[in-house]
């Protein structure tokens, strides 16, 4: 069993990045995920500058198990990171931006 770890912004985001090269991937993964998101291939470059993208994309490996164990298999890594880092993810869109 692999061992839950602590997960900091750095490592959220690069799950994340992980997550979106995962997901395209394979087809049929990058044709499920545009048409929940309602994005075209496109659009995809310009979706994933903005800041909620990659706490977008766990929000959707975290609703598929079955996508969401496959993935983290891959990475190995606990499932359970996944939603680790989305959380960190969704608390630093809460923070202000100070630049």
């Amino acid at each position: 069993m692999k061992q839950a770890s602590s997960v900091t912004g750095e490592m959220a985001e690069m799950l994340a990045i992980q997550a979106v090269a995962f997901i395209g991937q394979e087809p049929e993964r990058l044709s499920g995920f545009l048409d929940v998101t309602g994005l075209t291939i496109e659009r995809l470059r310009t979706a994933a500058k903005e800041p909620n993208f990659l706490g977008g994309v766990l929000d959707y490996m975290l609703a598929d198990e079955s996508l969401l164990v496959e993935f983290a298999g891959s990475a190995g890594i606990d499932p359970s990171d996944v939603a680790r880092a989305r959380h960190v993810l969704s608390r630093r869109s809460l923070e202000p931006d100070v630049s």
